[in-house]
């Protein structure tokens, strides 16, 4: 385990928890296990760090029961490591770093719900595509828990919205937060291609951050028939670094269309996405 001075105050769990996971490097291994690199040599190639550094990082966030290792190898023993409950307790933590590192340091400080084309987060994005999507399942309209790639279809098209204000009201001040209004006519836009996209066995799946009830009431009243996905506790956005924004108490994602192969790759992304309609007809067009 790595070395240190720092002795937190015992009775703040402030001081507490920066004990455990205090170190950047464990957060960054935190951040990549959430995108599903498992193994030993994945991480010291994402993070370039030494084999020392990473050996000690781990055997600490093991022995704080934040991760998990299991032996896939022998003679040589290696391991494989996952984030155990805690540890994806710690989701909510590095997309609130994200997004006020998006928003403090890499942007100019603005509330917004999109990004320009040459922006850090739009990069980021863009650089998913050749990538692999981790299996991730998510709460969905239907009842049932789904992985959020569609393994009977020929492609999965995944929209990120940042909230539907029906039935529960947006916050203040929603529409001058640019890139926030529009989640409606999407939904209702993907509605209206639905057949075109089955006919293609093209999944279509809409994910937001607001609870499942929400959701569901929505599609009720809209009659939406593609799945929308609750994406309350951020799996889907830690593994693929998607873009947020803060409003109303909580993180929102910011409106992003990703093509998703059989073979869970990445094929396109759009963002930013300016022109809703014509996004749509992107991702038919594309899948």
């Amino acid at each position: 385990m790595r070395r240190s001075t720092f002795s937190p105050e015992p009775d703040c769990a402030i001081a507490q928890s920066l004990g455990v996971i205090g170190d950047g490097w464990e957060l960054l291994i935190v951040r990549d296990l959430a995108r599903g690199l498992a193994r030993f040599d994945e991480l010291a190639g994402s993070l370039h760090i030494s084999r020392k550094v990473l050996t000690e990082r781990l055997n600490g966030l093991v022995d704080s029961q934040i991760v998990n290792k299991t032996a896939y190898q022998n003679r040589p023993t290696r391991y494989a490591y996952e984030l155990t409950p805690r540890g994806r307790a710690l989701l909510p933590v590095l997309v609130a770093l994200q997004d006020w590192g998006d928003r403090w340091l890499l942007g100019d400080g603005s509330l917004t719900g999109t990004n320009a084309a040459d922006e850090p987060p739009a990069q980021r994005l863009h650089e998913l595509v050749g990538q692999r999507v981790p299996y991730v399942a998510l709460p969905s309209i239907a009842g049932t828990t789904v992985d959020v790639v569609d393994p009977d279809a020929r492609a999965t098209v995944l929209f990120g919205y940042p909230a539907t204000g029906r039935p529960t009201r947006l916050p203040d001040g929603w529409d001058e937060i640019a890139g926030a209004a529009g989640c409606t006519l999407e939904n209702r836009l993907f509605a209206g291609r639905y057949d075109e996209f089955a006919a293609q066995r093209i999944a279509v799946r809409g994910v937001s951050t607001q609870r499942t009830d929400e959701q569901q009431a929505f599609a009720r009243a809209e009659e939406i028939p593609h799945l929308l996905l609750s994406d309350l506790e951020l799996e889907l956005v830690a593994a693929l670094r998607l873009p947020t924004f803060r409003a109303g108490g909580y993180e929102r994602l910011k409106r992003v269309v990703l093509v998703v192969g059989a073979d869970r790759v990445v094929q396109a992304v759009r963002y930013p996405v300016t022109d809703i309609a014509d996004a749509v007809d992107w991702a038919l067009t594309t899948a």
